[in-house]
């Protein structure tokens, strides 16, 4: 198995093929909540670029509503049980709140990673928020697009917060995580919303940096997906980012580089790799001392850097679109990431 140095020193001639691929999945960039008017059935079958095939047809949940900022956002709720709502007698519910690909929508990535079936069997509520113009403000820096870079970090609060209210998710076991560019706004939110969470997952998604840097800011638990030869956004980071007229790429750190930040910020000590079948497994311990750590004293921070994996979910059924490389079967990112945020301590 090739080293991480071996792959990391590799992004340049994948970079020069990344320029010419679609980057549809892959950009980086209050008022109190009150919920607006729900509806419920299945979304529309999503038409993206963003890391599918567009043909997915979206399984039984409800579609719903909630203003933030004035804004009315949309979402896609699975409960874990066939019940309309909780009962009184229901105890609190683990909550995953999962962010889309650039270019694509909640549907697409509910098709892509069969997370709502998975969490389904495991007593999960989750939530497949779409983004404004079908993307993510995961960096700290305003674009035309988005004058309000903090928007999509407020309205993931909001969410959290009304599912707690009227679902009864566990404000003790909310998890974030996502594909691409909604890997990043998941690693945004648990960098700077870290109490927050109880642990956050990004496939394919790295830390911006430069002028729309997001640091982490206290200990959470964080697991990191990424594959080796990931054409769009390379392992090694993309360090200056072809333009886009629709919605600048922002430059990101190395896949290696955004787990070890989240593992500073945790007062982690140094990092032990072990190769599995089919990926490399880089674990950071959490420190007991750092401000917050009390609430998960053994948790970790993991990357996994898959071989033979592109801009991918790994384990996933769905085709990716053309260009964006092979989709693994090492593993299974879903189950993969749900037992992390399970059992997020120093074993598997």
């Amino acid at each position: 198995m090739r080293s991480f140095g071996e792959r990391s020193r590799r992004w340049p001639g994948v970079l020069a093929l990344a320029l010419v691929l679609p980057l549809a999945g892959c950009a980086t960039d209050s008022d109190r909540p009150d919920a607006a008017p729900p509806s419920s059935g299945s979304s529309a079958t999503s038409g993206s670029t963003g890391g599918g095939t567009g043909t997915a047809t979206a399984a039984p949940g409800t579609r719903e509503q909630l203003r933030v900022d004035g804004d009315v956002r949309q979402y896609l709720l699975h409960r874990p049980s066939s019940t309309p709502a909780p009962s009184a007698a229901d105890g609190p519910r683990p909550l995953v709140v999962a962010f889309h690909g650039r270019g694509a929508d909640a549907a697409e990535l509910r098709a892509k990673t069969r997370l709502e079936k998975a969490a389904t069997a495991r007593g999960m509520l989750v939530a497949f928020p779409e983004g404004l113009g079908h993307g993510w403000g995961a960096g700290t820096r305003a674009t035309r697009q988005r004058p309000d870079p903090e928007l999509d970090v407020r309205f993931t609060e909001a969410l959290v917060e009304h599912l707690v209210r009227t679902e009864r998710a566990d404000p003790e076991r909310v998890y974030v995580a996502g594909f691409s560019n909604g890997g990043s706004m998941a690693l945004r939110v648990a960098a700077e919303r870290p109490r927050l969470l109880a642990g956050a997952a990004s496939v394919s998604g790295q830390l911006p940096t430069g002028d729309a840097a997001v640091e982490p800011t206290g200990p959470v638990p964080v697991m990191v997906v990424y594959g080796a030869d990931d054409p769009v956004r390379p392992l090694a980071g993309l360090p200056s980012p072809p333009p886009d007229p629709e919605e600048p790429i922002l430059a990101t750190r190395s896949a290696r580089d955004t787990a070890a930040a989240f593992a500073a910020a945790g007062g982690a000590g140094e990092p032990v790799t072990r190769e599995e079948e089919g990926y490399d497994r880089t674990v950071w311990r959490l420190g007991t001392g750092a401000p917050g750590g009390g609430r998960r004293p053994d948790g970790t921070v993991r990357l996994l850097v898959v071989e033979d994996a592109g801009h991918t979910w790994p384990g996933s059924t769905v085709p990716p679109p053309e260009g964006f490389g092979p989709v693994s079967r090492a593993l299974d990112a879903t189950d993969t990431i749900l037992d992390f945020f399970a059992d997020p301590g120093p074993g598997r």
